[in-house]
């Protein structure tokens, strides 16, 4: 009988720009909500909470895209090293590279002959390669980027900051906080959720880990803004 193929889905392709979408997002959500409701909580009006969140997701975006492009190109930096470092090996002491591979399949379970001609298989298409993947862990699916990742989050950053945001700047002043609560709750968990069906794992894990986090930071930081509202007034 035919055997049909199941097409398999894998997401690790997605590791490098979905972190930094979801990482991103989700402080500009819980940050830019969070210093919305602690300035409103020491009795900002809408024409201060709307400059101090400009302010904030202006800040807060191109903090995160610097502060990704800095530590991604960091991890760039070193697979490049890595990199010049086997090919430098490999064109000084090729044998002993072939045994070094070799010996990594025999650790994963193949008997010495097979490890072998794996080893010289391999070896005779793209040495550096099979070193990079089998040594060291480096594919070019999972490579560092940089750029990709910087964009990524500055930009989900702004999108996510954008909802407490609007919500401080469209609702009536009755009722203000809770508006902004509820709409930064709701996008946390939302985004939660996005991100656990993205990467595969369960939607609802995402959002009760994010939601009840979420919500603890934007209580204590409305709490700090009364404290210190009601201290200065």
């Amino acid at each position: 009988m035919p055997t049909h193929h199941r097409a398999e889905v894998h997401r690790t392709d997605r590791v490098g720009w979905l972190r930094a979408l979801v990482l991103g997002a989700n402080d500009g959500i819980l940050s830019t909500g969070a210093l919305l409701l602690g300035v409103a909580g020491a009795g900002a009006d809408r024409g201060q909470l709307v400059i101090a969140g400009v302010a904030a997701v202006s800040a807060g975006a191109f903090s995160m895209g610097i502060g990704e492009y800095v530590s991604v190109s960091s991890q760039r930096d070193t697979e490049e090293a890595d990199r010049a470092t086997e090919a430098a090996e490999l064109e000084e002491d090729p044998e002993s590279e072939l045994a070094e591979l070799k010996n990594i399949y025999v650790d994963r379970g193949l008997d010495e002959g097979l490890a072998l001609q794996v080893a010289t298989a391999l070896s005779a298409e793209d040495p550096l390669a099979a070193h990079l993947r089998d040594e060291l862990g480096i594919t070019d699916e999972l490579r560092a980027r940089p750029a990709q990742a910087a964009w990524s989050s500055l930009a989900s950053f702004a999108v996510g900051a954008a909802i407490p945001l609007l919500t401080a700047a469209l609702w009536p002043d009755s009722g203000r906080v809770i508006a902004i609560t509820v709409a930064t709750v709701v996008a946390m968990v939302s985004l939660g959720a996005v991100g656990g069906r993205l990467g595969g794992a369960s939607p609802w894990r995402g959002a009760l880990r994010v939601g009840v986090g979420g919500s603890a930071a934007l209580a204590l930081t409305y709490l700090v803004g009364v404290i210190f509202g009601t201290a200065v007034s």
